[in-house]
């Protein structure tokens, strides 16, 4: 297969790989006195990332001992790596993390098709995008309680983050989201949120966008939630009354896990499209969850309300219910994966900037380790490209469809 190439320096690398994206990013450094190409160090924190290491000095150690290797492959004739204080000043200044952040994202999706789920029903696939935020909890001044706080887009069926923004305080999110999605096609998406995105406003951008949401609703939407509220409860009736008839579908899930028998029920209906003035709105929905230990035998019950544009004809309850409990991988999948697995909330980096750098690169090792998975485990996958950086490299050079 003819594949095209660039050389720069002693860098061969294909067009559409990574390296040759990062090529496009400004270096707001001086350029007198300038040691390590930007493309180059990012490749190199990114490397050591995707072997297991977090820190600044973990990720310079980890360079150190591997310098004649790396340097020989990316063409570095000094011969040397950057120390650790080196890293801090590079990602924490020379970077333009909004820049980054894009072309993270542009790339994940490059490397990801949007794979559609495949029904046994007639239902068309839905593609669903997550959107949640999270404090990155190393940029809390001390004595204080807010630090930056990232909103993200996430593909959960792709493990990948089309887009991150900084929002500067959890209340900003409503703010800051209808720009989030603006910089994403939201043609046959499905956007999921909770309470704070059921905003009017944010629906309506999306379905103007040719897209749907489905939103939790909350006591901020008191209008919504009360006659939600009144819908799903049954009413006392007097005698010789009948209650009204209802077209509720309902679905339900049980699941055995960690101690526990967990019953979801989804009931859907169509009975207020009318009355609630939501854009495209085409059901509401009562999600409850009965939640018993088996040990002790003690059960807890939540109940939620949703609403969205999607219809009956193209999402049963049953696709409703998936699609609610998918909206958590956004949690479970990648701000989990940064807390523990990448140690975002342990960070040592006071930088604001070089947090908000690292926190974007572990959104790039995750979604490039889930694509390109070496082993059962996203540990084990960084254990294998520890041993073997050459392959980490690879993926890093070459154009994605390349990599099979």
């Amino acid at each position: 297969m003819d594949i095209s190439t660039k050389v720069e320096g002693q860098v061969l690398f294909e067009v559409g790989s990574l390296y040759d994206r990062l090529q496009t990013l400004e270096d707001q450094r001086d350029r007198r006195g300038i040691r390590y190409p930007l493309p180059v160090v990012i490749v190199m924190v990114l490397l050591a990332k995707l072997a297991g290491e977090d820190t600044p000095h973990g990720i310079a150690e980890w360079l150190k001992h591997r310098r004649g290797q790396l340097c020989h492959h990316l063409g570095f004739k000094r011969g040397t790596t950057p120390h650790a204080t080196t890293l801090g000043r590079i990602m924490g200044g020379a970077i333009l993390v909004e820049t980054l952040d894009r072309l993270v994202g542009q790339y994940l999706a490059g490397i990801h098709a949007f794979a559609a789920d495949e029904e046994a029903s007639n239902e068309q696939p839905l593609e669903v995008i997550n959107i949640d935020g999270k404090t990155l909890r190393g940029t809390i001044p001390r004595g204080q309680s807010q630090g930056v706080h990232l909103l993200a887009a996430y593909l959960p069926a792709q493990g990948i983050v089309l887009m991150q923004m900084a929002v500067g305080r959890k209340e900003n999110e409503i703010v800051v989201a209808p720009q989030l999605l603006n910089e994403i096609n939201l043609t046959d998406k499905v956007v999921t949120g909770d309470a704070m995105h059921a905003q009017i406003d944010l629906a309506q951008q999306i379905v103007d966008a040719e897209g749907d949401y489905l939103f939790v609703v909350k006591e901020n939407q008191p209008h919504t939630y009360d006659a939600l509220d009144r819908l799903f409860t049954e009413p006392r009736m007097r005698p010789g009354f009948s209650p009204v008839a209802k077209d509720f579908r309902q679905a339900v899930t049980w699941n055995k896990a960690h101690g526990r028998l967990e019953r979801r029920c989804l009931t859907a209906s169509t009975m207020l499209n009318n009355y609630l003035h939501w854009p495209g709105l085409a059901q509401v929905l009562c999600i409850e969850r009965e939640s018993t230990d088996l040990v002790t035998g003690v059960s807890t019950r939540q109940r939620r309300y949703a609403i969205t544009s999607l219809s009956s004809e193209r999402a049963s309850a049953e696709r409703l219910l998936q699609l609610q409990r998918q909206h958590w991988q956004i949690e479970n999948q990648l701000h989990y994966c940064r807390d523990v697995t990448f140690a975002e909330d342990a960070s040592r980096v006071r930088n604001t900037r070089g947090q908000r750098v690292m926190a974007t690169l572990n959104n790039l090792a995750l979604g490039i380790i889930r694509h390109f998975q070496r082993g059962p485990s996203i540990p084990d996958s960084r254990r294998r490209f520890c041993a073997q950086p050459e392959l980490a490299l690879c993926l890093l050079l070459s154009a994605p469809p390349t990599l099979q």
